[in-house]
């Protein structure tokens, strides 16, 4: 979502109010596998930051640590932590002190950082398609953006309008500026290419290794959700849904859905009703393919479809018999057809679960093939 991007740039606006320093820390090391520093370390690199020799800085963690808020106390210092695991992973690096600032970046919602320290959050959404085409014109040039307007916005929209994706896109089309934008939507829609048309060959750039930060960092049960929502043909999700697909009781699926969303693998867009975006949905089918086996996906798509809570259950009420078609003599009568309009907002007293009946209704015949 551009986290580093966004808290570096900040970061860079506001320097003239922190006259005695500004550091990033990164809290993993480099490389998709790498595991994430210690708060001993990073407040090692801190103090050597801070002309500290590395023949005193103490070995023992708790030394280490009161010699790095010794050395902030009294100063006007930024720090910009990125990429935390988690807030345990903070909190030993948070000054404690007036005059400094304390700027984090995470891929999960750091949920205990706000509770008990106070911190301030902010949540980075996708780019609007106005932002997603803004972005393409500062990268490709407004002319060429402007010639093929209407293709630009299919392209930000086949890119989830992530800006990670978005710029290896771009970075395509403007290293091959003889190919037209429909031919790079063409080939990010092709199924059997999925992510790979975004393998830009440089690891920092890495789709795949962005979500699978993210991934990697689930419990077993969520990380087997995400890959069951892979065949789940509709993007918004509920906790039925989930349970449709896991085979698990819905407070088992809302307790794992609220895990993937303090990820950031689907958005809570409304109580109860999550969605996820294409390259995660391309990424999760990816995974599922490779993880589980043709029995477990089959089963899955048939547990979805005979969920009792499942809003497809809602979408087959009894409709009122239809007026038969005047036939000519010696046909039989055939039945008019009759539109049943599924979208729209729910009736007085129902509890929304309607709203679901469009999307799942469509599902039914990618999920029916698997019968």
């Amino acid at each position: 979502m551009g986290k580093t991007s966004f808290a570096v740039y900040w970061a860079h606006r506001v320097h003239d109010r922190f006259p005695d320093g500004q550091l990033y820390v990164p809290l993993r090391r480099s490389g998709p596998d790498s595991p994430v520093l210690d708060p001993a370390e990073a407040a090692a690199t801190v103090l050597e930051a801070f002309g500290v020799p590395a023949p005193r800085i103490p070995a023992g963690r708790a030394a280490r640590l009161g010699l790095y808020r010794s050395v902030l106390a009294g100063r006007r210092v930024l720090i910009v932590l990125d990429d935390a695991q988690d807030a345990d992973q903070v909190r030993p690096l948070l000054p404690g002190v007036p005059g400094c600032l304390v700027v984090v970046t995470s891929r999960t919602r750091l949920v205990g950082l706000v509770a008990a320290e106070g911190a301030w959050p902010v949540t980075l959404d996708l780019l609007s398609a106005r932002e997603a085409r803004e972005f393409l014109s500062h990268r490709l040039g407004a002319a060429r953006v402007a010639a093929e307007l209407e293709v630009a916005d299919q392209l930000g929209g086949v890119c989830a309008r992530l800006p990670l994706a978005l710029a290896v896109v771009a970075a395509r089309a403007a290293t091959c500026p003889h190919f037209p934008l429909g031919a790079v939507v063409e080939e990010l829609r092709d199924a059997c290419v999925g992510l790979d048309a975004l393998d830009g060959g440089d690891p920092a750039t890495d789709l795949r290794a962005a979500f699978a930060r993210s991934y990697r960092c689930l419990s077993a049960s969520a990380a087997r959700l995400f890959r069951l929502l892979g065949l789940h043909p509709g993007p918004d999700i509920t906790p039925a849904v989930a349970a449709g697909l896991l085979g698990e009781p819905v407070r088992r699926a809302r307790a794992l859905l609220a895990e993937l969303s303090r990820a950031h693998l689907v958005t809570e867009d409304a109580p109860g009703r999550y969605r996820g975006h294409e390259m995660l949905r391309a990424y999760a089918l990816e995974l599922t393919l490779v993880h589980d086996t043709d029995e477990d996906r089959r089963a899955a798509l048939h547990r979805l479809l005979a969920h009792p809570p499942h809003p497809a259950h809602r979408a087959a009420r009894p409709l009122p018999a239809p007026a038969p078609t005047p036939t000519e003599p010696g046909r039989p009568a055939v039945p008019s057809p009759r539109l049943l309009p599924l979208a729209g907002p729910p009736a007085p007293g129902q509890d929304g679960a309607d709203g679901q009946v469009a999307v799942t209704a469509v599902s039914l015949g990618p999920c029916g093939g698997e019968a």
